[in-house]
């Protein structure tokens, strides 16, 4: 029996984040982690850099041609990191 105070495993790990104040970090290396399945593996095999800070995303990539084809689809790449993440993680994407 489950009593009214008790949390579940997943309630409990997120609050101790939240109060860690890591959960922001969490997120952005699981997008790090992510990112082949947000653009696909010929595109993150290019990927030489990727990391997050205050919102923006960096990236440093092998070709111009795959540079300028995602500034095409900038926004389209940050609302996949927002919704594979769940909040408002990356608001821009700056390419190095």
């Amino acid at each position: 029996m489950r009593k009214t105070n008790d949390k579940t495993l997943k309630d409990a790990i997120e609050q101790m984040m939240q109060v860690y104040k890591i959960k922001r970090k969490f997120d952005e290396t699981g997008i790090t982690a992510a990112w082949p399945g947000l653009v696909g593996k010929s595109v993150a095999n290019r990927t030489k850099e990727l990391f997050i800070r205050d919102r923006k995303l960096f990236l440093r990539l092998e070709s111009s041609v795959i540079k300028n084809e995602l500034m095409l689809v900038r926004s389209q790449i940050i609302e996949k990191i927002n919704e594979q993440s769940g909040s408002d993680l990356v608001e821009d994407i700056i390419f190095l």
